[in-house]
């Protein structure tokens, strides 16, 4: 498991270099044009606004995430909507918090909350990838009147009593697999030293935390479950147990791609949510 991840922490980290002119001028995740704070209690999270329109807000991936890995959701999107990207604690621009509190999918799906309701009193459409995608699980059970239609991408079940795989990372480790990449987030991050405790926390969340049936089962809004056919992360069969415990929710699963599918066929991925999120 944790040499998968780090060889999509690589692919991800080429991808971003291989972006065309156009997009490397926009800063995206550090983009003193359009980025702001909003204080979510024990943290300042950070977030970015492209576009008008309907607002839909975009929940990154863990360890390597970053606002910047949307670039191609929120070029199409923005053409449209009202685009809300957030950083998560610890991630990009956001700060880390209590050092005391651990990293929780109820605490991912809260910052969300608090820092949507800042910016906006409509209800949302949410599109979340990875550790993104279960926040966005977690916020649409807890918060019905918020969310309005869900897309989930990269995610699974993941209950209590499953056998847990610890991951390990620790900012060596990345570092060695990643430098330029992990080097360059770390000179936006208000409080680089701390990076290590958040890593440290990220481990404690993929091994302790769990989300699963009790939360799915409670979602009505439209959703969209997306995953690769090849997600060593989560397999079609765990995919299918959120698709089957959300009522009426529509499951698109993308041929020959791995857990960042938007990267490996971003055409196939966004052929099956442009008309869903058309309606």
């Amino acid at each position: 498991m944790k040499i998968h991840l780090l060889l999509v922490l690589i692919s991800i980290s080429i991808s971003l270099k291989a972006q065309t002119p156009n997009s490397v001028s926009i800063p995206y995740g550090n983009n003193p044009a359009t980025g702001s704070y909003v204080n979510v209690g024990d943290a300042k999270l950070y977030y970015e606004i492209y576009g008008k329109g309907k607002p839909i807000v975009l929940l990154h991936g863990g360890v390597f995430g970053g606002i910047d890995e949307f670039q191609p959701f929120i070029e199409k999107l923005s053409q449209n909507f009202q685009v809300i990207c957030i950083a998560t604690r610890g991630h990009g621009k956001s700060g880390v918090g209590s050092a005391t509190t651990p990293v929780t999918w109820e605490q991912r799906s809260n910052d969300a909350y608090t820092v949507i309701r800042s910016i906006t009193k409509d209800s949302v459409m949410v599109l979340g990838f990875s550790d993104g995608a279960y926040a966005g699980l977690k916020l649409a059970a807890t918060h019905p009147e918020l969310v309005k239609k869900l897309i989930a991408i990269g995610c699974g079940d993941r209950p209590k009593n499953r056998k847990a795989v610890s991951k390990d990372f620790t900012p060596e480790l990345l570092l060695s697999n990643a430098k330029e990449y992990f080097e360059a987030r770390l000179k936006i991050m208000p409080e680089p030293k701390r990076w290590g405790e958040t890593v440290t926390k990220l481990n404690y969340l993929y091994d302790k935390d769990y989300i699963s049936v009790e939360t799915f089962s409670k979602i009505s809004c439209p959703s969209l479950i997306m995953s690769g056919d090849d997600d060593t992360n989560n397999p079609i069969e765990s995919a299918t147990v959120v698709h089957r415990a959300i009522k009426g929710s529509n499951l698109s699963i993308i041929p020959a791609c791995g857990h960042v599918v938007f990267y490996c066929s971003f055409p196939a991925v966004w052929e099956a949510i442009a008309p869903f999120i058309k309606g």
